[in-house]
């Protein structure tokens, strides 16, 4: 196959989202794929970064850091996850490990004690569907209870409808079986009716 039909073939298959395509072309290392794959990814993976940091500059250097970790480890991706999903697990382990070496803390008080540094990025693209209907008042309502939740169920509430991960790619996420995931997201949307105006008994 000439490589501008792989090429060709390789875009067609990322844009359906084929994890073994995508898996091929990374162990290939090639660059086409590659580009095609920040593109598609930069933003969300950006916003989930600096959700964990709540501080651009780290976001930014997490962000870098798990690209080049793609580079080094791509061959290492078997297709049979969604590549969404492996993606965000690199960059949430990037996360972590850097908070076990910098502070005893865990990343639910990094969190809490970087609540009000900063605002969510901008979209220059298009938003998701979680974005439009918290538009306005309503969103920064629902924020504002969220910042009020423990991060196991922040996190778990923001994969699901933020990045609209299937339960499935959330627990490939964070390592974690899915009947733990759906606790958490029961609790978590439990949890956050109670801290919505209006909502508590």
């Amino acid at each position: 196959m000439a490589p501008a039909a792989e090429f060709a073939f390789a875009f067609s298959a990322l844009m359906k989202d084929d994890p073994k395509a995508i898996a091929r072309g990374l162990r290939r290392r090639d660059p086409e794929l590659l580009d095609q794959l920040i593109e598609q990814y930069q933003y969300r993976l950006f916003r989930y970064l600096f959700y964990l940091t709540r501080d651009r500059e780290r976001a930014e250097d997490f962000f870098q850091e798990t690209w080049l970790r793609l580079l080094e480890r791509g061959h290492q991706y078997d297709g049979r996850s969604k590549f969404e999903a492996w993606l965000f697990a690199i960059a949430r382990n990037l996360v972590l490990d850097w908070q076990k070496r910098k502070r005893p803390r865990s990343l639910d008080e990094m969190l809490d004690s970087r609540q009000g540094a900063g605002a969510e990025p901008s979209d220059s693209s298009s938003k998701s569907p979680f974005q439009i209907a918290l538009d306005g008042e309503q969103r920064q309502v629902v924020q504002t209870s969220l910042e009020k939740l423990p991060v196991v169920y922040r996190e778990v509430l923001l994969l699901r409808f933020q990045e609209e991960m299937q339960l499935e790619e959330i627990g490939t996420v964070l390592n974690t079986p899915v009947s733990t995931v759906k606790s958490r997201l029961y609790r978590g949307l439990a949890a956050l009716r109670e801290t919505l105006p209006g909502e508590s008994a």
